[in-house]
């Protein structure tokens, strides 16, 4: 996966826009019409900002399913996103939560969507919606099938879940690429608004060799220096919303620090790449 050539950097910083409630989830509002203005004005505030990327989440639908989201939702998230994209010139991705890729996929496909995110693309998590299994076999399949050029970012161990088994952080990185196909991986806390450790990251970065990895959660302008020191991207949103909270809208004076922040540490740092390539050297 070219990172530059998909969003004109080697180091893309890529912003979330939590989607209001949708029509079938049960704080569903009754208005799409307010679902897509306040998504528009969330996506305009992280383009504006100087965000490299933006991807698209039913975040606020929780309790998810651990399945296939009703019709509805993906009508709507189509509509949504498709409207974003005629709207900002950033590349859009997609996340329908909790890990519905094959919707992801065709909604991204058919809108011409850049790429989605996959919280479970291999192996067995288990999580709040009880056990949700890896995808990979599906997905890769019905992208060659649509003739898709569509991204996967697949989340490696994700947050809010615990796998069957321990299995290894650098052989879990390795599987979700080598046979879920991964075309970059994702590394996360916790829980939303928890960042990885440094030390993680610099074993997903050794063991994806050369694949991207992306930051998925808990960044902020305090500790970006130091986690993309250990990174090729960030996917970051807590701490762009107002006051730093979750249900709040995003504020573009947030955004335009965090850029700043990130793209300044960049420019002193040694990229990871390189940086995993010195630590086996050395070793």
């Amino acid at each position: 996966m070219d990172l530059k050539q998909l969003f004109k950097t080697p180091n893309p910083i890529i912003g979330v826009v939590h989607l209001l409630p949708l029509p079938t989830s049960p704080r569903w509002g009754g208005s799409l019409k307010t679902v897509i203005e306040r998504a528009e004005r969330e996506a305009t505030a992280l383009a504006s900002g100087g965000v490299d990327g933006i991807i698209v989440e039913n975040f606020f639908d929780a309790p998810f399913t651990n399945g296939q989201v009703d019709p509805a939702v993906v009508s709507a998230m189509t509509l949504i996103v498709d409207r974003l994209m005629n709207l900002v010139t950033v590349p859009i991705g997609i996340n329908v939560l909790r890990n519905d890729a094959l919707s992801g996929l065709a909604i991204a496909s058919c809108v011409g969507a850049s790429f989605i995110r996959v919280n479970v693309l291999t192996g067995v998590m288990a999580t709040d919606q009880g056990l949700i299994e890896g995808q990979a076999h599906q997905l890769l399949r019905y992208r060659r099938e649509l003739g898709s050029e569509v991204k996967i970012l697949a989340d490696v161990l994700v947050k809010h879940a615990r796998p069957l088994g321990s299995p290894n952080l650098t052989t879990a990185v390795q599987e979700t690429i080598e046979r879920g196909l991964a075309d970059g991986v994702i590394l996360s806390g916790w829980a939303t608004g928890n960042p990885p450790s440094f030390e993680d990251l610099e074993l997903a970065i050794a063991a994806a060799k050369g694949t991207p990895v992306f930051i998925g959660s808990g960044a902020n302008w305090e500790n970006i220096s130091t986690l993309m020191q250990a990174a090729n991207g960030v996917i970051v949103c807590s701490s762009l919303k107002r006051h730093g909270q979750l249900e709040q809208p995003v504020d573009p004076i947030r955004v335009s620090q965090f850029v700043e922040a990130t793209r300044r540490s960049l420019s002193l740092e040694t990229p990871p790449s390189s940086l995993a390539a010195i630590k086996l050297h050395s070793g």
